[in-house]
């Protein structure tokens, strides 16, 4: 029998508490049908017998409190709500039990942003990580030690886990079941919560927003450059020439301050504005890529589908129901 802790920290998300005891709760039903005995026992853990959550809409009581939990296989580690740095602070108390949980070998599993407090224990440093993708850029300040990954669902390393943004984790939990019991039953439980387990990466959700929470003027003023231009076919070396930098040089700092190469963040701009036209407009997939300063039409559908993990076509019947049932018809 596997021992689930999920943690039940202040400000946390509620749903991402109740959906992993929901998920194995399930699970057991299954498997008891089945003949077999249950494989979850799950218990809920925390610093107080008491959390009030969403302003004290409502309030969970966990089983345990931290000091008295006799065991735990995997710890769950929930999403949280509101301001991060906040919310922390507020758990700061949880940081010495989950180190002291892994190094007796107990394993690790955040939620969505669950994985800031996963973080906050430096148990993530040098180690990849997934997260919501709206959050990226403020983890990558907060933990520049992490390797977190751009667009990913599940990230695994070290017996530590973590999900991509929002409904992600049941992905995750799906994840979990199949690597704990068979995939026979993770199917099943995929068919049950109607998730698509084959699933991999939460690239078509995301919005490039453009890495600007840095400190570095100049390249924040390239950045607006880019934006304002991105029909436009721009060298890096004209880049260079009009900000006076030397091009090594402006390669380096736009890498460092966004994380992106410049060609890489010109790409992700030009594949925002296509995505936007996509959803909002009927015209062809040749309009927008001539609009977007695209003129191979290969090149156009290869970028696309790596940055918004979708074709053109694909991205454009996803999310533009009446443009695609006229280019369809």
């Amino acid at each position: 029998m596997k021992y689930v802790s999920i943690l039940v920290p202040e400000n946390a998300v509620i749903e991402a508490i109740a959906d992993p005891f929901y998920m194995f709760e399930v699970v057991n039903q299954v498997l008891e049908s089945s003949g077999k005995p249950p494989f979850f026992k799950m218990q809920l853990v925390g610093l107080s017998k008491e959390v009030k959550l969403n302003g004290g809409l409502f309030s969970v009581r966990t089983d345990f409190l931290l000091k008295d939990v006799k065991r735990s296989d995997l710890i769950i580690v929930p999403s949280l709500n509101g301001d991060i740095k906040k919310a922390l602070e507020l758990n700061k108390g949880l940081v010495p039990w989950i180190i002291e949980q892994y190094r007796n070998g107990a394993e690790l599993a955040s939620l969505c942003v669950g994985s800031f407090l996963l973080a906050y224990t430096g148990l993530l440093d040098g180690k990849k990580c997934s997260t919501h993708w709206n959050a990226i850029n403020e983890f990558r300040v907060m933990f520049p030690n992490v390797k977190v990954e751009d667009g990913n669902i599940i990230t695994e390393e070290d017996n530590i886990y973590s999900s991509g943004g929002a409904n992600s984790y049941w992905n995750l939990l799906v994840y979990l079941v199949e690597k704990y019991i068979d995939r026979k039953t993770a199917i099943l439980a995929a068919k049950l919560f109607a998730i698509d387990i084959n699933r991999e990466g939460q690239s078509q959700f995301m919005v490039f927003q453009g890495q600007k929470q840095h400190t570095d003027n100049v390249i924040k003023q390239a950045q607006e450059f880019i934006e304002m231009n991105f029909q436009n076919k721009i060298t890096v070396g004209e880049l260079a020439d009009k900000f006076a930098i030397g091009r090594r040089s402006f390669e380096r700092r736009f890498k460092k301050a966004t994380n992106n190469t410049t060609v890489e963040y010109m790409h992700r701009v030009k594949m925002e504005a296509a995505k936007r036209s996509f959803e909002t407009s009927r015209k062809s997939i040749t309009e927008v890529m001539f609009d977007i300063g695209y003129s191979d039409p290969k090149a156009f559908r290869n970028t696309f589908r790596r940055i918004a993990g979708l074709t053109p076509i694909e991205y454009r019947n996803k999310y533009n129901k009446e443009a695609a049932g006229l280019m369809n018809k």
